[in-house]
């Protein structure tokens, strides 16, 4: 199962979103501690609505929790990130992808950038007057690509 992986998510609304998308696309959806808000934030609730009783939800302590109990190999991982060279729609996307996304002001954690380098990855954008898009929006676009080939079979 390709899983949408949120790393420190600080806005509860862009969570309630992303959450409905993972319910849409049949995706779980991993969140890596510290959030910037109370999961239980009616806010989180109120973006998801009312599907987020149905979301598949995984929650970990920290990025080396996460690796610790998934394992997942490289092959798996889509960093994405806006100054990424490779472009999102380049990789061969496997069914159990991993989609993994920063904070909303501050990206994904050196450390885990460089960490896995190699997996990184951007959405493309034609204008230089946008700095980057809405965490939710970018994960909607990178879940869509990453599923294309499962729609089409």
């Amino acid at each position: 199962m390709t899983s949408i992986v949120l790393v420190h998510p600080e806005i509860p609304g862009n969570t309630g979103a992303v959450g409905r998308t993972c319910v849409a696309l049949d995706l779980e959806l991993v969140l890596i501690h510290p959030l910037g808000f109370d999961i239980s934030d009616r806010r989180v609730k109120r973006s998801g609505l009312d599907y987020w009783q149905h979301i598949r939800l995984c929650e970990f302590a920290s990025w080396d929790a996460f690796v610790d109990a998934r394992q997942p190999r490289e092959d798996q991982l889509f960093l994405f990130e806006e100054y990424a060279s490779r472009s999102f729609y380049a990789p061969h996307y496997p069914a159990d992808a991993y989609l993994v996304f920063g904070r909303e002001t501050k990206g994904l954690p050196a450390t885990i950038v460089e960490r896995h380098a190699g997996s990184l990855v951007s959405l493309p954008m034609r204008s230089d007057k946008v700095r980057s898009l809405n965490l939710a929006n970018t994960v909607a676009a990178a879940a869509y690509q990453a599923l294309r080939e499962q729609f089409t079979d």
